[in-house]
């Protein structure tokens, strides 16, 4: 095990940087530029049982700092991912990968991950109960700890992989709703997800999104995002996997230090297609201006 090596739920990581769902594709397309597997892992587009084609134009919208997004998970459903994305993934990534599950029901939920859960590349499923861009599912079941935990039973009764919930910033308590999803069987909790947040067209008099509201996301989280994972990383003992902002190898290591046990970068690939590979090359060198021996020694107790 290397210095930068890490585990997630059990299953070990060369290092700690795993690319957000919705900013990394299914991985091929970024295999054109760079070997992907150089990352830890990384958590693929958020798949649905059906087939969707998103939210209406126009779906993001640039704010200082960050961007919103309301792409409303667009995804080709479930067994097109089996059939056809994963497929061309083992050709290019050789590790397990993260499968990012989303729903408007528990049953919707339980069926897609049980599709998913057979598949060996799959790692780990990583379940958005925060996803604030869709109606009738996703956020709404984030929001309250008893449907949190609805969601994590359902799953965890036909699934035998680890099952990391995500978890939405959008609440007054997050630390109850992580609290729940861990009583309830889950094995890692992932945050947060986007922030909801608005911009108007000030020429059109409207707001700009075609939903309305979107996910705020970038640099300007950051600091949100840090301090929800330090609580919710010192009020459970499963693993937490810490995003939102991360930009730099020095973000990931203050997500270390608040507690997260991997750490997720998002809308930084959307900016720079080799974010990732950037900070895992950089981790090395910023441990050692900061006399880190090693990642593991990182966490900071309460």
């Amino acid at each position: 095990m290397g210095r930068l090596s890490v585990e997630l739920c059990g299953i070990p990581l060369d290092n700690p940087v795993i690319p957000a769902s919705g900013t990394f594709g299914y991985g091929y397309e970024f295999a054109e530029l760079y070997d992907i597997n150089i990352l830890g892992s990384f958590s693929f587009k958020g798949t649905t049982r059906e087939p969707r084609f998103g939210n209406p134009t126009p779906r993001i919208a640039e704010c200082p700092a960050g961007m919103l997004n309301a792409v409303g998970l667009q995804n080709p459903g479930v067994d097109r991912v089996i059939d056809t994305e994963l497929p061309r993934l083992a050709r290019v990534f050789h590790k397990p990968v993260m499968a990012n599950v989303s729903g408007f029901s528990l049953e919707e939920y339980a069926d897609t991950c049980a599709r998913l859960d057979p598949q060996p590349q799959i790692g780990w499923l990583e379940v958005n109960v925060s996803c604030p861009n869709v109606h009738g599912g996703g956020m709404s079941f984030g929001t309250d700890p008893a449907a949190a935990a609805s969601v994590v039973r359902a799953v965890k009764a036909v699934t035998s992989k680890p099952v990391i919930i995500k978890l939405t910033p959008n609440v007054t308590d997050i630390v109850s709703v992580a609290k729940a999803c861990e009583e309830a069987g889950a094995d890692g909790v992932s945050l947060i997800n986007t922030l909801l947040g608005l911009r108007m067209d000030l020429k059109a008099r409207k707001p700009l999104l075609a939903n309305i509201t979107g996910g705020l996301s970038g640099p300007a989280v950051f600091p949100v995002a840090l301090r929800m994972v330090w609580q919710v990383a010192h009020a459970v003992k499963i693993p937490v996997v810490g995003m939102g902002g991360v930009s730099s190898a020095e973000d990931v290591l203050e997500m270390l230090m608040a507690g997260a046990a991997a750490v997720e970068v998002g809308a930084a690939n959307l900016i720079d297609p080799w974010a990732c590979r950037r900070i895992i090359e950089d981790l090395p060198g910023a441990m050692d201006r900061y006399g880190i021996k090693n990642l593991k020694e990182l966490r900071i107790e309460s």
